[in-house]
């Protein structure tokens, strides 16, 4: 088999015991990977408590993972949110995904739930369970440089912090320190099951079908991503964050829980910014050549990142300007095993909750001394941190106060303001996760014009548009490549590369098809769930009240206007439920 490994580790943590079990070429053909191979993989057995043993960890790599095609290097965790009640996959870049794969697997699966904290060790040689009771406690960078130590060797960790420890629903899990797999509560899943890490070394090559032809289709996406004024010059030189200003000049850019979107301090927390101030180096994932990551430093340590979303929602969202506050809060996180946007949104859903006086003492929007204590009680489970570990919508719901809460089926908004990007709007309101701007990033034609700008502020086009980004997207994100990849390469590469990897034969449309058959499935599993498709929607704030001033004034998510096109475009009925020819041409049974 070339590209994939065939093969899946299993590790039993109720027993203790791990094995192998074959992946047949059939199941890798049809769902590739990733995002795509750990929905089949979840979607096999019934949908479990979040939280209970019988809900599996699926950690999965991509044909591609390992390959040395750019951008290559990352892997997934499929679950079911404990946040959302979702399926819920978030994939991570970093070396961790590399090293899992030259063990000689296309994915983990973790069942079961340990007596005591354990984490686990795979080589090339084997899989092994190891007690962890003297690293439960530790925060990521202490168990990471510890567990480098002890297992020595050239390996990779992924590992969680105090918050999925405590079982906070905005758990995340951390891989390489910096890099992480934050939304939704994954981390909480695997604290659930007393996994403290797991340590990934293998050495196993990659073997491709056709080295010469990779070799020249590597060649030429790297000439493209150079050519690229986003890969080759935004990005590299400003990071993600390259895009605060931006967004905030088109009035896009959520301020104030959502209150206001502009924000007056946007300048001081801008990519720009934190070049210019608090910048050590840039930092790349495995055989990356963008290289958007950053190594910053202040006067309280130094660490990775923030990234563009952890600026806003710790920033802008909180109504705090002070960079260096930010910096350290991301620091924070990252260290606790937090996820920065749910984290964030949840601390201003609190702070809009204090102002209109629903919540006594609590904090006030630009208290960056509040935002930071929080963060420690909100991954220790102490004081209102307790309450707020549990996301915006639960801590809301409790106050009365759900509608401040502004999530989609449970999960916290990134930050871009849909009253101004009718497609991103749209986008939000389906995703199969929640509140995800990544499932189809409208951003990218409504605001960065790729592959071409639309109208944003238009929805007569938006159905089909969201329809074929969201299939194409499932089926990067099960390739495994970056989402950056997609600024400069066309799927027709991403085709190319799928050949050259594995030997079969595959068009762009076949990769719409697959992703399409991801889609559904999750879709599926979704209803299986209970998850109402009446959740298709965004908070009340988005539909009904305008933006209040800026380019988008006047604007509200007309979500209503798109949702009947779009469900009769994915070939759903009326009520949003898949039918039974759509899921017979997806051979899906």
């Amino acid at each position: 088999m070339h590209g994939w490994m065939g093969k899946m580790a299993v590790a039993d943590l109720s027993t203790g015991r791990c094995s192998y079990r074959e992946l047949d070429e059939d199941t890798l053909g049809a769902y590739l990977g990733g995002r795509g191979l750990g929905m089949k993989l979840l979607a096999e057995r019934p949908p479990a408590d979040p939280l209970s043993p019988e809900n599996p960890l699926i950690f999965c790599t991509g044909p591609l993972t390992g390959t040395g095609l750019p951008a290559a290097s990352r892997f997934s965790l499929t679950t079911r949110s404990p946040l959302t009640g979702t399926a819920f996959d978030a994939n991570s870049g970093g070396t961790w995904g590399v090293r899992l794969k030259r063990c000689g697997i296309d994915a983990l699966f973790i069942r079961g739930r340990a007596p005591e904290p354990v984490y686990l060790v795979l080589r090339s040689d084997g899989l092994r369970i190891e007690p962890a009771d003297n690293l439960w406690g530790s925060g990521v960078n202490e168990t990471t440089r510890r567990l480098l130590e002890m297992e020595g060797g050239k390996a990779s960790v992924a590992c969680i912090g105090r918050a999925g420890e405590s079982g906070s629903l905005l758990a995340a899990v951390m891989n390489d320190k910096s890099r992480t797999c934050a939304r939704g509560g994954v981390g909480a899943v695997m604290g659930a099951k007393n996994l403290k890490a797991i340590v990934a070394g293998g050495d196993e090559p990659v073997e491709v079908a056709d080295s010469s032809r990779l070799a020249y289709v590597k060649t030429e996406a790297e000439r493209w991503l150079k050519a690229n004024p986003v890969t080759a010059a935004g990005l590299p030189q400003f990071g993600t964050a390259v895009l605060v200003n931006l967004l905030n000049e088109l009035g896009s850019f959520p301020a104030y829980n959502f209150r206001a979107s502009r924000f007056a301090g946007a300048d001081l927390i801008s990519g720009e910014s934190l070049t210019e101030r608090f910048l050590v180096k840039r930092k790349a994932c495995y055989g990356c050549p963008i290289a958007c990551g950053r190594l910053t430093r202040t006067e309280a340590g130094e660490g990775g990142g923030p990234e563009y979303e952890s600026i806003w929602a710790l920033g802008a969202l909180c109504g705090i300007s002070d960079l260096e506050v930010i910096i350290r809060a991301n620091h924070l996180c990252n260290d606790l095993g937090l996820d920065t946007i749910s984290a964030g949104s949840t601390v201003a859903c609190a702070m809009e909750l204090t102002d209109i006086g629903a919540l006594t003492g609590g904090p006030r929007f630009g208290e960056g001394a509040a935002l930071l204590g929080l963060l420690q009680d909100m991954a220790s489970g102490r004081g209102l941190g307790e309450q707020l570990a549990r996301g915006s919508w639960r801590f809301a719901s409790a106050l009365g106060a759900g509608p401040y809460a502004m999530q989609v089926k449970g999960l916290e908004l990134p930050g871009y303001d849909p009253r101004g990007l009718q497609g991103q709007a749209l986008a939000f309101a389906t995703s199969n996760r929640g509140g995800c701007h990544l499932r189809a990033y409208m951003v990218a034609p409504e605001i960065l014009g790729i592959p071409k700008l639309v109208d944003r502020f238009s929805t007569s086009d938006k159905p089909g548009l969201v329809i074929y980004n969201q299939n194409l997207n499932a089926a990067v994100d099960s390739l495994l490549l970056c989402r950056f990849v997609q600024f400069a390469l066309s799927d027709e590469y991403f085709a190319r590369m799928l050949e050259a990897a594995t030997g079969a034969t595959y068009s762009a449309r076949d990769l719409h098809r697959i992703g399409e058959r991801i889609w559904n499935l999750e879709r599926l599993y979704n209803l299986e769930a209970g998850i109402d498709p009446a959740s298709d929607t965004l908070p009340q704030r988005l539909l009904y009240e305008p933006v209040p001033e800026g380019p988008a004034k006047g604007h509200v998510a007309r979500i209503s206007e798109m949702l009947p096109s779009y469900y009769r475009a994915r070939g759903w009925d009326a009520g949003g439920i898949p039918t039974r020819r759509k899921l017979s041409q997806l051979e899906l049974g």
